[in-house]
């Protein structure tokens, strides 16, 4: 068994850098999470549900989560438009950990007298 050394290691050449480069930001895990508990959501339902998150910043998460093939963009062609998000298979297999995530915080949350 050889053992490693962190001098001869790259944190950018791990799968876990590789997770953090596709989920990181400030709203992506929250935008996922939205879609794993909600499934098919909306623009306007989504920034209302998340709340301090501004359309610019929104517009610009979704896009890169599109981009990256974690969520899907359906655009019905009417007045107004209409635009619904949820996850693609590959954005699915995030709910395990996802639901880790939220497991923990359950198990973990410190209760405040505020």
């Amino acid at each position: 068994m050889s053992v490693r050394c962190i001098s001869q290691e790259r944190l950018e050449t791990t799968g876990f850098s590789y997770t953090l480069s596709l989920i990181s930001g400030k709203y992506k895990m929250t935008i996922l999470y939205t879609l794993m508990e909600f499934g098919v959501v909306r623009f306007n339902e989504m920034k209302k549900y998340i709340g301090e998150i501004s359309y610019k910043t929104l517009s610009s998460a979704l896009k890169e989560l599109e981009a990256d093939q974690l969520i899907h963009r359906e655009e019905y062609p009417q007045i107004p438009p209409k635009v619904e998000y949820s996850l693609t298979e590959r954005g699915k297999t995030l709910i395990p950990i996802l639901d880790s995530m939220c497991e923990w915080g359950d198990q973990n949350r410190i209760v405040t007298g505020n």
